[in-house]
């Protein structure tokens, strides 16, 4: 009993004496931040009010997630709502999707769009005996045109912006889904093709992974990617989403030896890419760059940009006019000005670009009055999530939607927004390999599957009730927007 009582008490003074070690280490810290606080010029809070100043910098840090988890409500939050993301979140895990007791979601806000139910919608046995329509790019111009099995696909995510594993699940996912991966501006790495999937190589301003010595394209490089047969097309970028106006912006900290390597730069340096190409000045030369990948490629080739002005579009049909429809890009990317996955200054980010809902109607329409619009497949990108995004879509005049950030949701995004910082918690953005640890590929690709395959079926659902079989034949008439005062217009009157 005495040896119990003795070791208690040796335990109970070490506890005391780790508490005094705990208690003075805590005021020689606060005194430590006092002394830096009031000695440093470059923040008066933390000077007039030292140490307790800082709690400030914390609070609005937590601020962020706060809102996310606590205060928003389901409706509100940008960029992305709640509702938004827990429909991805349902879908990627195969949950039900139904919800009880009427929507949440406004009836009167401007710009909304709504959809017009048919009459006499078709049954279920017209809709098994339909068979889907598909869309080929490059049809009588190519030696290898590409037939899309899906209408809904995985937007440009490079390797570098995305973490290898991140890439490895969308590549994996996209095979069981028979939908196409675009490599994004980043080149093909190993990660892109463990999927065996249907890719989309996209040439950025700066050529990464078909780059010559100077800077500039190499045909040769092209001839040998498209010897790939899982590689399908090629997408030059002129802008994107995030940064219309400005070229892409890899920070040094995620430029690892296999990124570097990929892309053919140097490790651990900031990868920003020219806000152009360079060869590219006009509607003429736009062309030639797509004739020139197309020659050495055999597969189709498209453009990828942000609408802003629309002069260089209507120059740009002026040319392929004179020069014959074969001379068109086989397809053109639409991207919205709503902002994207990678690092961009603000001021481009809030303010520059027409979002999607505005422009996508203006190229359907130049196209369709000049004559090309059979000839020229368009592909919208930006936002569009959710079911009701990516119909809407196909009504404004889509043959085809990809997204970038719907598939980062199925992927376990939280939208914690440190995606230029390579703190992702999610291991999606990041290049750290503690965090990457968490996000294991072969769980993740079914879930990017899942949620591929549920997009296809609801917005199927949203045609069939609209009174089509397909939603390839959703159109303007299937729809309405909210105009600004709040009521409803039609959608065809407003294009």
């Amino acid at each position: 009993m005495n040896s119990i009582t003795t070791i208690l008490s040796g335990v109970l003074e070490l506890a005391d004496m780790a508490l005094a070690f705990a208690i003075l280490g805590g005021l020689v810290t606060v005194f430590v931040l006092y002394v830096v606080d009031v000695s440093q010029t470059s923040q008066a809070i933390r000077r007039n009010y030292p140490v307790i100043g800082r709690l400030r910098y914390f609070f609005e840090h937590l601020g962020v997630f706060f809102r996310q988890y606590f205060f928003a409500m389901d409706r509100e939050e940008l960029p992305f709502n709640r509702a938004q993301r827990a429909w991805v979140a349902r879908a990627a895990k195969k949950l039900d999707s139904t919800l009880a007791f009427g929507s949440t979601k406004p009836l009167n806000r401007p710009g909304d769009i709504f959809f017009l139910n048919g009459a006499f919608p078709p049954t279920d046995e017209e809709i098994a005996q339909h068979t889907p329509k598909q869309i080929t790019f490059g049809e009588g111009v190519v030696d290898h045109p590409y037939t899309a099995q899906s209408l809904f696909n995985i937007s440009a995510m490079s390797f570098g912006a995305l973490s290898g594993p991140a890439i490895s699940a969308l590549s994996r996912g996209a095979q069981q889904a028979s939908i196409w991966l675009n490599t994004g501006e980043g080149g093909l790495s190993p990660f892109h093709q463990e999927g065996d999937c249907d890719l989309v190589f996209q040439i950025g301003t700066a050529k990464y992974g078909v780059r010559n010595s100077a800077g500039g394209l190499d045909t040769e490089k092209i001839r040998e990617l498209a010897k790939l047969p899982n590689l399908k097309m090629f997408e030059i970028k002129l802008s994107q989403g995030a940064k219309p106006g400005k070229g892409g912006i890899l920070p040094g900290g995620k430029v690892t030896e296999l990124i570097a390597s990929t892309r053919g730069i140097p490790v651990h340096q900031d990868s920003i890419s020219p806000n152009r190409h360079s060869e590219v000045t006009d509607a003429a030369s736009l062309l030639n760059l797509v004739d020139c990948v197309r020659e050495a490629s055999e597969k189709p080739v498209g453009i990828k940009f942000v609408l802003g002005e629309t002069t260089w579009l209507d120059e740009l049909i002026a040319e392929i006019q004179h020069r014959g429809v074969d001379s068109a890009p086989d397809f053109v990317s639409v991207d919205s000005a709503d902002g994207g996955t990678g690092a961009a200054p603000q001021g481009l980010m809030d303010n520059m670009g027409l979002p999607v809902a505005y422009s996508l109607p203006i190229v359907h329409q130049k196209l369709t009055v000049s004559g090309l619009r059979e000839r020229v497949k368009v592909i919208a990108t930006g936002k569009m999530i959710n079911p009701a995004g990516v119909a809407a879509a196909l009504c404004l005049g889509a043959d085809v939607v990809c997204s970038a950030r719907g598939f980062m949701f199925a992927l376990g995004c939280i939208q914690a927004l440190q995606c230029n910082q390579n703190t992702c918690p999610t291991g999606i953005t990041t290049h750290n390999p503690k965090l990457q640890k968490g996000l294991n590929p072969e769980v993740k690709s079914t879930r990017v599957a899942n949620y591929a395959k549920s997009m296809q079926e609801e917005v199927a659902l949203i045609a069939h009730s609209c009174g089509v079989l397909d939603p390839a034949d959703l159109s303007s008439d299937h729809a309405f927007v909210i105009n600004d005062q709040g009521k409803p217009e039609r959608l065809a009157m407003m294009l």
